[in-house]
């Protein structure tokens, strides 16, 4: 009951005013903090609902891969630059970021995680860690502004700042590979 205490404080937080303004304000912040801020959210506020609606979670997303799905699908919409170019512009799809993110992505993503196999789980990260190169790339090569509300610098921060990412991922996955992490366990 903390972890939704938390995260639901930590979603209205993130709604304030003052505080959205300034994780929007900035392009690299408002895609690389806010929008994970408000996943973590969710997902802290998961166990929550997996308690209230056991039979839900079980009839709909048994073996994880729905929730992985829809966690995915949500994802990448936000990526899209015209998706958060609307989102400072239409209060509407404001609304929808502080519903999808949370809501959409961030408690089926904790629903799902636990359900889905160790190579299912390095799936979803090579499959992001992918996008994420092509969206550094496009980020930073596209020749005009993607984004109303950015100026092009923002946007190639932001480029670098995917690319940054999906090394990361890369790191991650390939030290997942060289290292058994049951071995750990088995100790």
């Amino acid at each position: 009951m903390n972890q939704f205490i938390f995260g639901f404080l930590l979603l209205i937080f993130l709604a304030l005013p003052p505080v959205a303004y300034l994780l929007e304000s900035i392009m690299i912040v408002h895609m690389h903090m806010q929008m994970p801020l408000l996943v973590i959210a969710g997902f802290l506020m998961a166990i929550f609902f997996q308690n209230k609606f056991p039979q839900f979670f079980e009839n709909w997303n048994h073996n994880g891969i729905p929730g992985i799905l829809l966690f995915s699908i949500i994802m990448i919409y936000w990526m899209i630059p015209r998706a958060m170019d609307d989102a400072l512009t239409f209060q509407t799809v404001e609304l929808f970021k502080y519903i999808s993110l949370p809501f959409l992505a961030g408690v089926p993503l904790r629903d799902s995680w636990q359900k889905i196999s160790s190579k299912m789980k390095n799936a979803v990260i090579m499959i992001f860690t992918m996008i994420f190169f092509a969206m550094g790339w496009l980020y930073i090569k596209w020749p005009e502004q993607l984004c109303n509300n950015y100026l092009i610098i923002e946007q190639v921060t932001l480029g670098w700042g995917f690319l940054t990412m999906g090394v990361c991922m890369t790191i991650y996955l390939v030290y997942n590979g060289l290292v058994d992490p049951t071995a750990y366990e088995r100790e």
